[in-house]
């Protein structure tokens, strides 16, 4: 409840100072009575009239702000006029001034001001509409889902952005995505976005329906392409690629991803300062599926990782930007590699090594479905794989079983690497 002091005397600007002054010292806000003389002491959230209904308010964090209150159709109504000190006092009694006189001639000011508000929000453009969607929504969605998000928003804000949100019909949407050239899987992120984004709209009341309701993908861009089944290398196809004559650098990447199971740009945004070679612990700060997670490092790959430390000269990242025009994107010319660099290293020896390697045509991201495949088939329950490759457990499991399995992953891991030393040393 706020509270009201007994003082009816006119507030003073060096007694709003105090006030504020008070609370952002962590000190409790006083004022004078003025039938006793007595300082007491105000409790907050506070509420001190100014008269005729202005009214000074102040929370507990210190912020300070103009209400008007009056009567209107026999109810009690509140017109918040803005902060202190943006609005000073007296600029404040001007306008509480102004506002009563609308309120003698049948006005309702606060109603008005709400009418008015609605009508602007009327007049947003889908430019708008997704700035406000970035940080009232995508702010507190998963990291991979923001890239994604994120991505279709920038399509979305090109093609539509300078119009009025409130203007956008299906049709709109259907020529969005016919118009936009990108493979079925993006079309599909780019109409889930689209709903979300129209669906914030609506609970905003910037539109009646949401513009995406029953836009079926398939009618617009045909069914969707055969899924490329992951691959699994097999022990001939892993000789090779461990063998494989190719840049240093790139040949370790390759490696700490296969021994390692992480995904490709947990690598390659890796830093020194989340490895302790002490403890032999690699901590990847987050993940696609959120939280980060502690993985035991082998023998092996701590070896590795001193190779490619000797190789990174004074960079944070473990595997750090080569290109002099990558270099000065980042800030002090540091930062990683690009996402693609291994991707085309792997290509560029398949196609240019001589002899030409009898291996399937391989992504970076196969290597953890090669890396879980052959953990499962040296007997490695199925639960610890998942584990080893930070994927989240399902149903209640996953919800109740918050066990790291530090240790079975450490044995996991020692026993796929030893596994692949072998294959490395026939």
């Amino acid at each position: 409840m706020r509270q009201k002091t007994k003082t009816r005397e006119k507030l003073k600007p060096i007694q709003l100072q105090h006030w504020i002054r008070a609370v952002e010292n962590g000190e409790v806000p006083t004022a004078k009575d003025t039938e006793t003389g007595e300082i007491i002491q105000l409790r907050l959230p506070m509420a001190v009239s100014d008269g005729d209904g202005l009214t000074f308010t102040l929370s507990r964090s210190a912020t300070a702000s103009w209400v008007l209150r009056y009567r209107y159709g026999g109810r009690s109504k509140e017109l918040t006029i803005g902060n202190y000190p943006d609005i000073s006092l007296a600029e404040a009694r001007r306008i509480a001034r102004e506002k009563r006189a609308e309120i003698d001639r049948g006005g309702d000011p606060a109603s008005d001001k709400r009418k008015a508000t609605a009508m602007a929000f009327q007049d947003w453009t889908v430019r708008q509409l997704i700035q406000d969607y970035r940080e009232k929504v995508l702010t507190g969605l998963g990291n991979s889902t923001q890239r994604s998000y994120s991505r279709a928003l920038i399509r979305i804000e090109t093609q539509l952005g300078s119009l009025a949100a409130s203007t956008i019909t299906p049709q709109d949407m259907v020529a969005l995505l016919e118009n936009t050239d990108v493979p079925w899987s993006e079309s599909r992120m780019l109409l889930c976005t689209a709903k979300m984004l129209f669906r914030h709209a609506a609970g905003r009341k910037l539109l009646a329906i949401n513009p995406c309701i029953g836009i079926e993908l398939p009618s617009l861009v045909g069914k969707r392409p055969p899924i490329r089944r992951r691959l699994m290398l097999s022990e001939e196809e892993l000789k090779q690629l461990l063998h494989a004559d190719m840049r240093k650098e790139n040949l370790l990447a390759i490696k700490l991803l296969l021994v390692n199971a992480v995904r490709s740009d947990e690598l390659f945004n890796a830093r020194w300062e989340h490895f302790d070679f002490e403890k032999n612990v690699w901590s990847v700060p987050s993940s696609k599926t959120g939280p980060g997670i502690q993985i035991p490092l082998t023998t092996q790959v701590r070896q590795w990782l001193l190779e490619l430390k000797s190789m990174s000269g004074d960079s944070a990242f473990i595997l750090p930007a080569r290109s002099e025009s990558r270099r000065t994107r980042f800030v002090d010319d540091d930062g990683p590699i690009s996402k693609d660099t291994i991707r085309s290293a792997i290509d560029y020896w398949l196609e240019t090594a001589d002899p030409t390697p009898s291996i399937r045509r391989f992504t970076p991201h196969d290597l953890r479905s090669t890396a879980k495949s052959h953990m499962r088939a040296l007997g490695i329950p199925r639960d610890i794989t998942e584990m080893c490759l930070n994927h989240k457990l399902q149903g209640v499991e996953g919800i109740y079983d918050v066990h790291t399995y530090f240790e079975e992953r450490k044995d996991a891991l020692t026993r796929w690497n030893n596994y692949l030393v072998s294959l490395e040393g026939a």
